[in-house]
């Protein structure tokens, strides 16, 4: 029987895959590198919540709310920001919106202004304005945030979106899951952030990868549907992909047909071996039950409802029941290690918390993460295609973004 915690010692103090390595911190921020993450945080926050932020009771929703106005509030800066602009909250529409120039009263004003996050809520960060407290652990942007501007040549392709929201709309095409970056090509549609992209090129090759897979990284011409063009790496399209979790590839409803069916002979022809599982707590413990997106990552060689029977007497589980939330069969593989890559790769995100059991003994579980389940979905798939080793997690943003190579 495997040594689980031998196992996983093992696997994160080798690190044979490099999915921990740290790349060190710029050491110099400048003032539009400021801005551009202020305004990251931003779209950070749609991405998670569909929403823009609102003048909510929230502390950091109400903040971002103030940082999104005062940037349309100002042309310069918003202009500026175009072209980190994914989600388009700074359209001409938007900022004309804003037609009457905002006042300054008082301190609440000023305080509700401050579009670069520079004033705190405590006392040390008010001292020192210069004490960047909400810049990202790393200053490394993802390519398909950076480079979307305006698509002068967009009356060509504007007839092509139009055909295929038709063809949406008929059911002659469909949505189709991401599962792979071998599906991202010239001439392919997808569906990221509720709009359509268009794969119109692909250009050179950038450079050789130095990964185990081999492979080269190209840079595509994309086209979006708003009518802004993108010149972005595969790997950083697949990384967009994986992390949204209304993102699918649009393709002929009869050539999905055919797709699902290889994947069912493909299941029917293997040999099943086990299960990983995802588990929610139904801990009613305070501490555990404000945690969001709390998963349990696991495996089990027989029925998942068979091994969590007596959740709430196993430490493993919280002492608490537990809900399967999904499941997946494994087929031809080494389940475990399956396991323990999973482990892995979302190490940095492990709840680092103790339970004791009714004899007042401490137990220190190490298979619960936080990360979206969407984002554990993707990953599982990333893990059946071998693709893992190109990624790694941000658990701050909750984005799987690609790996720099050597």
């Amino acid at each position: 029987m495997i040594d689980f915690e031998k196992e996983l010692k093992d696997i994160l103090e080798n690190d044979p895959l490099g999915l921990l390595a740290v790349r060190p911190k710029a050491e110099r921020i400048t003032a539009d590198d400021r801005l551009v993450t202020s305004f990251q945080e931003i779209n950070a926050f749609v991405q998670t919540h569909g929403k823009e932020p609102t003048q909510c009771r929230d502390i950091n929703e109400r903040k971002l709310y103030s940082r999104l106005k005062g940037l349309r509030d100002n042309a310069e800066k918003a202009e500026s920001l175009l072209d980190h602009d994914e989600h388009g909250l700074l359209t001409a529409d938007h900022v004309a919106s804003s037609k009457e120039p905002f006042k300054i009263d008082n301190i609440d004003d000023v305080l509700k202004d401050d579009a670069l996050g520079l004033l705190g809520e405590d006392e040390e960060d008010a001292e020192n304005i210069f004490v960047l407290t909400h810049l990202p652990r790393e200053q490394a942007k993802p390519d398909h945030v950076a480079r979307r501007k305006k698509c002068n040549e967009f009356e060509q392709f504007e007839p092509l979106f139009k055909q295929v929201q038709a063809e949406l709309k008929s059911g002659e095409r469909v949505y189709s899951a991401f599962k792979s970056e071998k599906q991202i090509a010239k001439g392919k549609y997808f569906l990221l952030n509720g709009m359509l992209l268009l794969v119109a090129n692909e250009g050179a090759i950038k450079e050789v990868e130095t990964n185990v897979l081999g492979g080269v990284q190209v840079r595509l011409y994309c086209v979006f549907e708003n009518g802004t063009e993108s010149h972005m790496l595969r790997r950083s399209l697949a990384s967009a992909l994986w992390t949204n979790e209304s993102s699918f590839e649009v393709v002929p409803a009869e050539l999905n047909q055919v797709y699902e069916q290889a994947e069912k002979d493909a299941n029917h022809s293997a040999k099943a071996t086990g299960y990983i599982y995802v588990l929610k707590s139904l801990s009613e413990n305070p501490e555990i039950k404000e945690i969001k997106n709390l998963f349990k990552i696991g495996f089990s060689t027989k029925p998942v409802e068979q091994r969590i029977k007596n959740a709430m007497e196993e430490p493993t589980y919280l002492l608490a029941n537990v809900e399967l939330v999904a499941e997946y069969k494994v087929f031809d593989a080494n389940t475990q290690k399956f396991e323990l890559l999973l482990h892995t790769f979302f190490a940095e995100s492990c709840l680092n918390m103790d339970v004791f059991d009714s004899a007042g003994k401490r137990h220190s579980p190490r298979e619960w993460f936080v990360a979206p389940l969407h984002i554990i979905d993707a990953v599982i798939q990333l893990l059946i295609n071998g693709e893992i080793v190109n990624y790694r997690f941000d658990a701050r943003t909750f984005e799987i973004l690609e790996r720099e190579t050597s």
